[in-house]
């Protein structure tokens, strides 16, 4: 399944299932086929993947061993700011804009 987020301040952006589930999720909302985010709701959506960026980012410091396969991995995959920087791009440029952000509708 495909997530097309729409605002009337931006541009659309386009996610896979899982990416847009997981999102999602990090902002407390359950995976839907349609939904939307109100310009109230935007700024609670924005800290919290904020949050769970700055957590994946200052997870580590375990042994060297796991830091390098950590350091192998992180290199073959996508991290959580590069995927979720289109929809806070998006939720902010909407916020400012008074405008909601809204999917499958």
């Amino acid at each position: 399944m495909l997530y097309e987020f729409k605002s009337k301040a931006t541009g659309n952006v386009v996610m896979t299932g899982p990416v847009a589930e997981r999102l999602l999720g990090i902002v407390g909302r359950e995976p839907a086929a349609k939904g939307v985010f109100t310009v109230e709701q935007m700024p609670d959506a924005i800290a919290a993947l904020q949050a769970a960026i700055d957590r994946e980012r200052d997870e580590g410091g375990a042994g060297q061993e796991e830091t390098d396969d950590r350091a192998r991995e992180a290199a073959r995959s996508v991290s959580l700011k590069q995927r979720a920087w289109p929809l806070i791009d998006m939720l902010r440029t909407a916020h400012a804009a008074k405008q909601p952000v809204t999917w499958g509708v």
